[in-house]
């Protein structure tokens, strides 16, 4: 199929104008010295570069069972499991703010008087001293990729490398006062790595290293916080790790990929091909965990309880789309210290059709911050033969109302890492799920658009209105799975 992608003119961050440093802003973040704007209202910077209030879009009222709206067109996941289908066309019906928390001292909406980022309701850090929308990191296409953030429930989103300079793969610090990214070469050796303060400012990025320093090889797979570390993979296998404050990059591992930090900064999992999931722990050399089946992949730790998520192949199954092998993936949890025997948290399904079957697979999973739920993607496909067709896509009819791509929920027993109760289908033709830091938000990407919505912490139904980000200059990719999953500034 043809991906449907937004061409428009480039409006960078750090735009060049005409009328020069006697501007007052450039883009929203630059408003932000003007103080809290009054109930109803925010600052924007408007196209005389000033900064000037706006009123808001009325919050929309919850209606607590209606789904997305579901686009026509989906994309068969290509990556070793890691794409679980890329983009649908979509509506753009925006919202303007999902439903708060109203949990004992989540109770202090945007604008108001804070301590600590827990006095504020879901959704919100506390900055400066106020309460302030997170902000949600992805990559974009305007014509060229784009490292973008954006504010969760205000539309807009902002490049953080300068006007037509590729960028792609942000990613938050501890904290949440600074993002890294890759931009230049974002393809290849000659790609830096850079990071910029948050709230975002005129100035350049900083440069850390670049690709041909650090191993001569393209920077993927990145992840920073919680620690103070950024790790990235070199190429297609191997990690590396520099601080955030710069110097000699480290050679972690000669192999492997998909690394992921502990809770503590300093522990980290990875995947390596064949061999299944390692784990290093308290600096020492990374080692097998027990238990954890040789086709393992993608781990992601929870950061309270002790279980790893992770996709499995136990059947060594794959099916082709086109010419591309995908592997039949399973989830799984697995406690990290000791190991044990996985539990199975998401498993694959057949039904017979007329010539074939309909079967599926699950990919890019994510956990609620407390291990109490897992979000995944169940691909969905048309397997004739030995040729696969993702549903929804031309010739598929025979898959009825199975959507291409769907996201679920499902409740996890925080003490086992144990499935309970059924999974709640939380939206269809969408992709790459992400929990916000304090679990009561679900950013994902629905037609190149990114989506928020409130969960029931209770249910996992979803609630509310999703707030949508039109695709009105940037589309926000997929097709490298979880190297493109929003990321959330932390609280």
């Amino acid at each position: 199929m043809t991906k449907r992608v937004v061409w428009g003119a480039l409006f960078g961050a750090l735009t060049v104008l005409a009328t020069g440093c006697g501007d007052e802003c450039v883009d929203q973040f630059d408003c932000r010295d003007k103080g809290v704007a009054p109930e109803g209202q925010q600052w924007t910077c408007n196209s005389d570069n000033t900064c000037e209030l706006s009123t808001l879009t009325p919050v929309p009222e919850e209606d607590a069972g209606t789904e997305v709206d579901a686009g026509t067109e989906v994309d068969a996941g290509t990556d070793a499991g890691t794409d679980a289908g890329t983009e649908v066309d979509a509506g753009t019906d925006a919202g303007t703010e999902a439903d708060a928390g109203t949990d004992a001292g989540m109770n202090v909406a945007k604008g108001g008087a804070c301590t600590a980022s827990g006095d504020c309701m879901a959704g919100l850090r506390c900055e400066a001293s106020t309460c302030q929308s997170l902000y949600i990191a992805v990559t974009g296409n305007d014509g060229g990729t784009r490292a973008l953030v954006t504010a969760y429930d205000v539309p807009g989103m902002t490049s953080l490398s300068a006007a037509g300079v590729a960028s792609a793969y942000p990613r938050f610090g501890p904290g949440g006062t600074q993002v890294a990214f890759v931009q230049g070469d974002v393809t290849a050796a000659a790609g830096e790595l850079a990071v910029r303060p948050v709230p975002l400012t005129a100035a350049a990025p900083t440069v850390l290293t670049t690709g041909t320093a650090a191993g001569n090889a393209r920077i993927r797979y990145m992840e920073w916080e919680p620690g103070n570390l950024i790790a990235w993979v070199r190429g297609n296998t191997g990690i590396s790790t520099l601080p955030a404050t710069g110097g000699t990059p480290t050679s972690a591992t000669v192999n492997g990929t998909f690394p992921d930090f502990a809770p503590n900064g300093t522990d980290y999992a990875y995947s390596a091909a064949g061999n299944g999931i390692y784990v290093s722990t308290g600096g020492a050399a990374p080692a097998p965990l027990s238990g954890s089946p040789t086709t393992g992949e993608q781990p992601h730790y929870n950061r309270v309880t002790s279980q790893l998520l992770f996709l499995a192949n136990p059947d060594n199954r794959t099916v082709n789309f086109g010419t591309e092998a995908t592997p039949v993936l399973r989830l799984y949890s697995l406690p990290v210290t000791g190991g044990g025997t996985p539990a199975l948290l998401a498993d694959t399904t057949s039904r017979a059709v007329t010539g074939g079957t309909v079967e599926s697979y699950i990919a890019n999973p994510n956990w609620a911050p407390d291990g109490s739920w897992v979000a995944y993607v169940r691909a969905n496909f048309l397997l004739i033969g030995t040729a696969a067709t993702l549903c929804g896509n031309t010739g598929t009819e025979l898959c009825g109302s199975d959507p291409g791509n769907a996201i679920y929920l499902q409740r996890v027993n925080t003490t086992t890492g144990a499935a309970e109760g059924a999974p709640v289908l939380f939206a269809e033709n969408a992709t790459l799920p992400s929990f916000s830091p304090d679990g009561r938000l679900v950013a994902y990407v629905f037609g190149g658009a990114l989506n928020v919505r409130a969960i029931d912490p209770a249910t996992g139904q979803p609630t509310g209105t999703a707030i949508a980000h039109p695709k009105d200059t940037y589309t926000v990719l997929t097709s490298e799975g979880d190297d493109y999953r929003p990321r959330w500034q932390p609280r």
